[in-house]
């Protein structure tokens, strides 16, 4: 074989070769696009269901702020409104008490009149779900009551709700504001010592 058909092979080889590296540099690259690309599409669906999630949320809250609005966009009303109920319980008691109008004979009927507007005006609250704290033999509860003395009293346990000084009421489940309470507490021997006292006076 001559030199110059040596060196033509030597050429052609060299040749395939480097077309042989370009053809899989080419695809290596073609690789890496198509990866990205996966990447992209992958970052993409992510991005748009982490918008999604957030505009869900978004609609939650919204909807949870139209709710608390229509229930309880009243609550001022509301609360402002058993004043009402208080003054008008309030002159029933003091008519009552009252020593020249005991005397009076059409005493009866104006008591039953307002025992009337007393009942519908609590028929209204109610139907506006508006309704009484229960303190009847009820445990002292910080979160509906609020205490303004303690009496001691050994028959009942510490805590116990004795007397209601003014009523408490709930919006549908949300405090209005709290029932006035006295509740019992366990007497001292020094109180027992002046009620002894007291007793043998």
């Amino acid at each position: 074989m001559s030199e110059i058909n040596k060196e033509e092979n030597k050429e052609i080889l060299e040749n395939e070769q480097e077309e042989a590296v370009d053809a899989s540099k080419k695809d290596h690259n073609k690789d890496i696009k198509e990866k990205t690309v996966e990447e992209k599409l992958k970052e993409s669906e992510e991005k748009l269901l982490r918008s999604l999630a957030e505009i869900e949320n978004q609609r939650r809250r919204f909807e949870k702020e139209v709710k608390d609005a229509f229930e309880f966009g009243s609550f001022n009303f509301a609360k402002e409104s058993l004043a009402i109920l208080d003054n008008l319980q309030r002159a029933k008691e003091a008519i009552k008490n009252d020593e020249k109008l005991k005397e009076n004979k059409d005493l009866d009927k104006f008591l039953e009149n307002i025992n009337i507007i007393e009942k519908d005006l609590i028929s209204i609250f109610e139907r506006n779900r508006i309704k009484k704290v229960d303190v009847k033999n009820k445990k002292f509860d910080p979160n509906f009551h609020q205490a303004m003395s303690e009496i001691g009293d050994d028959k009942t346990e510490p805590g116990t709700i004795l007397q209601e000084l003014q009523a408490g009421y709930m919006l549908a489940g949300r405090l209005l504001r709290p029932s006035l309470v006295s509740v019992s507490k366990k007497e001292s021997p020094k109180d027992e010592g002046n009620k002894d006292k007291k007793e043998a006076k």
